[in-house]
C-alpha cells in the first residue's frame, strides 16, 4: 500500500483537532439539559476556546518554535485526547468549562506548528498548494463536526461523542509519530544559536512589521466569517426553517469555505499574487454578505443563501493565502511557528468580537439587515492590510536581491 505524504498527515491532524472546536455547538441543546446548564454557561463553553487562543496563541506559537514542532503537535493531541476523554465523564459545568479551557491549549499546541511542518516536509514549488489544503481543516472539521456530532448524540448520547473524538485524538497522535520526521535541531540564520531564547523569538516576531499584517489580516477575516455562519442557525430559526435543515444549510456554509482555500493554494503555486487573493476574498465577502443582508433588494431566499456560500467560498482564499503569507513574512525560519502563533491569537480576538459586535448591530437595528456594515468594514481593513503585505512583499524581495546571502530554511 502506498504510505501517506506526511504533509496530508499533518493536515488531517489539523482536522482532527478541528473537530473539538467544531464538536460543542451541536452538543449545546443535550448539555443544557443534561447539565442544567444556563445560557451564560453555555456562552462561556463557546467562548473558552477562543480565549485560549486570545490569551495562548503567541505563547504556544513561542512553545513550538522551542521543543520542537512534531513534539508540540504530538503533544496537543495527546492534551486533546485526554481532556475530551475526562470530558465525557463530566458530571457539571464547572468540570466541563475546566476540560473546555484544557481542550483549547491543545488545540494551540496542535495548530500552530503546521505551516512549519509542511515547510518541512514539502519541496518549495508544492508548498503554496499544501498550505492551501491546510487553510481548510477548520471549515473541514467544524463542517464535519457539525454533521456527525448530532448522529452519534442522537444513537449514543454526548458522552459517546466526547470519548469518540477522545480516540480520534489518540489515533491521530500515533499516526503523526509513526509517520512525521523527528524534529531536527533549529537553528535561525547563519551562524546564529541552535535556537533563540524565547524572549528572542518574541521580540523578532513582534518588532517585524510581516507578522502583524497577516495577524490583523485573519482577524478581519475571521471575526467576519464566524459571525455570519456561528448566526446562521439562530436566522434560520427566525425564519422557521426546520431544525435538521438549518444544521445542513449552515455545515454547507462552513464546507464551502474548503473550495476558496484549496483553488487559493493552487493559483498561489501557479504564480498568481498573494495580494490580488486577498483583494479577491475581501471584495466577495463583502458583496456577499450585503446581497444576503442587505433588505434593500429584493432576492429571494435562495439567492440569499447563495450568497452567503459565495461569502464563503470565496473568503475561503484569504485564510490560505495568509498562511503561505506567515511563512514569506515571518522574520527568520525559527518565528515561522511563531509568527501562526500570533496570527491565531489575533484571529481568536477577531472571533471574541466579531459575532458580539453583528449581534449588538441587529439587536439596535432589530433585524440582520445592517450585518453587511460590519462584514463591510472588517474588509476594507482588510483591503488596506492586504496592501501593506504587498509593499511588505515588494521589499523583502528587493532586500534579497541585494543581499549576499538569502534568508535560510534551517528545518
Amino acid at each position: 500500500m502506498r504510505r501517506i505524504d506526511p504533509a496530508v498527515v499533518v493536515v488531517l491532524a489539523g482536522v482532527s483537532a478541528a473537530l473539538h472546536v467544531g464538536k460543542l455547538p451541536p452538543a449545546l441543546p443535550v448539555l443544557r439539559d443534561a447539565l442544567s446548564l444556563t445560557l451564560v454557561q453555555a456562552g462561556f463553553l463557546l467562548s473558552l476556546v477562543q480565549l485560549a487562543g486570545m490569551t495562548l496563541g503567541l505563547l504556544a506559537g513561542l512553545t513550538a518554535d522551542g521543543i520542537g514542532l512534531r513534539r508540540s503537535m504530538l503533544g496537543g493531541l495527546l492534551l486533546l485526547g485526554v481532556a475530551s476523554a475526562a470530558g465525557g465523564w463530566a458530571q457539571d459545568a464547572s468540570s466541563l468549562m475546566a476540560l473546555r479551557a484544557v481542550e483549547g491549549a491543545g488545540f494551540l499546541l496542535a495548530a500552530m506548528p503546521a505551516p512549519s511542518l509542511i515547510r518541512r516536509l514539502v519541496p518549495p514549488a508544492q508548498m503554496d498548494a499544501t498550505l492551501g489544503l491546510w487553510g481548510a481543516y477548520m471549515p473541514l472539521g467544524t463542517a464535519l463536526a457539525l454533521l456527525v456530532g448530532p448522529v452519534v448524540m442522537a444513537v449514543s448520547g454526548w458522552q459517546a461523542w466526547w470519548l469518540g473524538l477522545a480516540c480520534v485524538s489518540f489515533g491521530m497522535a500515533l499516526w503523526v509519530w509513526r509517520t512525521v520526521p523527528a524534529d531536527a535541531p533549529v537553528v535561525t540564520r547563519g551562524d546564529a544559536p541552535a535556537a533563540l531564547r524565547l524572549p528572542d523569538r518574541l521580540r523578532l516576531t513582534l518588532g517585524a512589521p510581516g507578522p502583524w499584517l497577516v495577524a490583523l489580516s485573519f482577524a478581519m477575516y475571521s471575526g467576519q466569517w464566524l459571525a455570519v455562519i456561528g448566526f446562521l442557525p439562530s436566522i434560520y430559526a427566525q425564519a422557521s426553517v426546520p431544525g435538521g435543515l438549518a444544521a445542513v444549510l449552515t455545515a454547507l456554509a462552513a464546507a464551502a469555505n474548503i473550495v476558496g482555500n484549496i483553488a487559493s493554494g493552487r493559483l498561489l503555486q501557479r504564480g498568481a499574487a498573494p495580494q490580488k487573493l486577498l483583494y479577491l476574498g475581501f471584495a466577495v465577502m463583502g458583496l456577499g454578505a450585503w446581497m444576503a443582508f442587505s433588505m434593500g433588494v429584493p432576492w429571494g431566499t435562495t439567492t440569499r443563501y447563495l450568497a452567503v456560500l459565495l461569502f464563503s467560498m470565496v473568503g475561503g482564499m484569504i485564510p490560505a493565502t495568509l498562511f503561505s503569507l506567515s511563512v514569506r513574512l515571518a522574520p527568520d525560519a525559527g518565528t515561522v511557528s511563531t509568527t501562526v502563533g500570533w496570527m491565531h491569537q489575533c484571529s481568536a480576538l477577531g472571533q471574541f468580537l466579531g459575532p458580539p459586535a453583528v449581534a449588538w448591530v441587529a439587536g439596535v437595528a432589530g433585524g440582520w439587515h445592517w450585518t453587511w456594515v460590519v462584514t463591510g468594514i472588517c474588509c476594507l481593513f482588510g483591503i488596506g492590510l492586504a496592501r501593506g503585505m504587498a509593499e511588505a512583499l515588494a521589499r523583502d524581495r528587493l532586500e534579497s536581491g541585494a543581499a549576499p546571502t538569502p534568508r535560510q530554511d534551517t528545518t
